[in-house]
């Protein structure tokens, strides 16, 4: 299955994107009604079935499961960077109906990237991700199938929130646009790191798309999906899930308060009470994760892994710390990679630049080529009263790109609802420009649609036309077409053949002086004692001995992974003891 994998050189899937679009450009102008009769027959059955909202929600949802359909050509991701193998620890351990895990005895042996040991042996990120992934393990026995399914949510929400604020057949096309450019080809699906996205934007969504429904007919309904979207964003990303609350709070405050549609006082509090309750609830919950997991209800997650081994803070605000003391260099290198960054864009002369390339990475995200001829007019949605209230929450974006020290598309995974629905406003926009009388904005937006269509066939057909899928780190996290390929291959090889070793086995991860840290191989599950291999770092002769001794009944190997491909040997300083010479 993997051979059938994109390949990693040949014409750049993002290339033929930029020139379709140039090519796309030049054709509406030239010839402005090109495919007249075949995009006007489209969009008649299309209208048909927005016109059935409940079905076109559905239909959506349905089409982001064809991920699935996909994956002799597109295999299920493998963890291969340590924020997947934190989420995976977080699944480990929700899985087995614990919210943190006791600290090793051997901890010092086993410390790792994005994994706290102390107070205890836990995942460092906000807990919504790893229980989707739990979900996934105790229901389809394959916690990625868990991001498939909330994938096709995500897709059918947006679909859901845009009929809340645009006709129909812009919704439907906002959510089939969302299947393609999210759903099946991007990072958000094809890497466990990238799905921590999806609940935030299905969160967003809900929220969003509650807002509208509310001011109109004040029901429980909408007040209880529009708590679900907060709670799913406090659950994972907290900080974005505020900025887009904020605005959406004075404008219900507004409304409560002089709203045309708004109940009385006393049915106002009865319909917040269960909305309200419930965020309450998850808050509480939150807060006594926290206290298990380390230690104090009002310590969040992210701080205690951070204050323990990084350098470089998460805000532009913060004061950078003090260079702890790490035991390995792989450790060291790999936070210490922060620092030059953070140095730069803490000046001016650095942080003008520096937003402008987080910005820019975060359109050609969203809107790759092929969606960048519509926002050329977003200025005119962002003064449009249908979605002003949206510009409004979609400029809080910004201040999660400003006050950030890096910002990945994933971060402001709460706003896509709000994107896609500036950026179809921005269509109808385009779609009434004529240029001397001739409509040349309406075939320009058609030809953009088709595009996304042509890149998701081509993007499907990437191995056997031999063109390339951009891969992080290939280009960064900023593309929309990003395969699976031979990300965590190695390390998966390595660990399938010692799990088929006989009796238990103790790996030591012995990196050479150049390895890249970010490719780390030390990571475990929740059930160390259990677990038929653990992994730990090589150390010197003296903390070996102490290791060895602890794990005594376990077959020792020594692995290598800057080798070519990554050698597996017996560790040769063992010594033969009665418990490891008779396996």
């Amino acid at each position: 299955m993997l051979l059938l994998s994109p390949p990693e050189h040949g014409l750049s899937l993002l290339k033929v994107e930029a020139g379709l679009s140039a090519v796309a450009v030049v054709a509406s102008i030239i010839f402005p009604c090109l495919g007249w009769n075949l995009f006007e027959r489209v969009e008649r059955s299309c209208s048909r079935l927005a016109r059935r909202k409940g079905p076109a929600v559905a239909v959506v949802g349905m089409c982001a499961l064809l991920r699935l359909a996909i994956l002799p050509l597109y295999p299920a991701p493998l963890p291969f960077i340590p924020d997947d193998f934190s989420f995976l620890l977080a699944d480990d351990t929700f899985a087995h109906g614990r919210l943190a895990n006791p600290t090793p005895a051997m901890w010092t042996h086993l410390e790792t990237l994005h994994v706290t040991m102390q107070p205890t042996y836990a995942s460092m990120y906000f807990p919504g991700d790893g229980l989707v992934l739990a979900a996934g393990q105790r229901v389809f026995h394959d916690p990625w199938l868990a991001n498939v399914a909330l994938d096709a949510l995500m897709c059918a929400g947006l679909c859901w929130m845009l009929q809340g604020w645009l006709p129909a057949a812009w919704a439907l096309l906002g959510g089939l646009l969302a299947v393609l450019r999210l759903g099946l080809f991007s990072y958000w699906i094809n890497t466990l790191f990238g799905a921590s996205a999806l609940p935030a934007a299905l969160g967003g969504a809900l929220l969003l798309g509650s807002l509208p429904r509310l001011m109109r007919t004040a029901r429980l309904r909408y007040g209880v999906w529009m708590a679900a979207g907060l709670i799913l964003m406090i659950l994972t990303r907290p900080y974005e899930g505020m900025l887009l609350s904020l605005p959406v709070a004075v404008m219900l405050a507004r409304w409560a308060w002089r709203g045309k549609r708004r109940p009385a006082a006393r049915e106002f509090f009865k319909l917040a009470a269960i909305p309200t309750a419930m965020v309450l609830l998850a808050l509480a919950w939150l807060g006594y994760y926290d206290y298990r997991a380390f230690g104090s209800a009002t310590t969040l997650p992210y701080t205690v892994d951070r204050a323990q081994y990084a350098m470089v803070p998460y805000f532009l605000w913060q004061s950078p710390r003090t260079e702890p003391q790490y035991r390995y260099d792989t450790m060291r290198r790999y936070y210490e990679h922060e620092v030059p960054y953070y140095n730069r864009v803490h000046s001016l002369r650095g942080f003008i630049p520096a937003t402008a390339r987080k910005a820019a990475g975060v359109v050609v995200f969203f809107a790759a080529f092929a969606l960048l001829p519509p926002l050329v007019l977003v200025h005119r949605a962002f003064m449009d009263r249908r979605v002003r209230q949206l510009a409004v929450c979609a400029s809080f974006a910004a201040v999660g790109i400003t006050m950030s020290v890096a910002t990945y598309p994933l971060q402001l995974a709460p706003f896509t609802a709000a994107f896609y629905a500036l950026a179809l406003q921005s269509m109808r926009h385009l779609r009434q420009w004529e240029w001397s009388g001739r409509p040349v904005g309406k075939t320009m937006v058609r030809l953009s649609i088709a595009i996304c269509v042509v890149m998701g066939a081509l993007s499907i057909l990437a191995a056997p036309l031999h063109l390339k899928v951009p891969e992080w780190p290939g280009i960064g996290w900023v593309t929309a077409w990003q395969g699976t390929g031979h990300q965590g291959l190695e390390r998966a090889r390595v660990n399938a053949r010692l799990e088929h070793e006989s009796g238990l086995q103790l790996v030591l991860v012995r990196y050479s002086k150049d390895h890249n840290p970010l490719d780390e191989w030390v990571f475990n599950g929740a059930d160390l004692d259990e677990s038929k291999v653990i992994w730990a770092r090589e150390d010197s002769p003296a903390a070996m001995q102490e290791l060895l001794q602890y794990y005594r009944s376990r077959r020792v190997w020594l692995v290598e992974p800057d080798a070519v491909p990554a050698t597996v040997a017996p560790y040769p300083s063992v010594v033969k003891t009665p418990e490891n010479q008779s396996q």
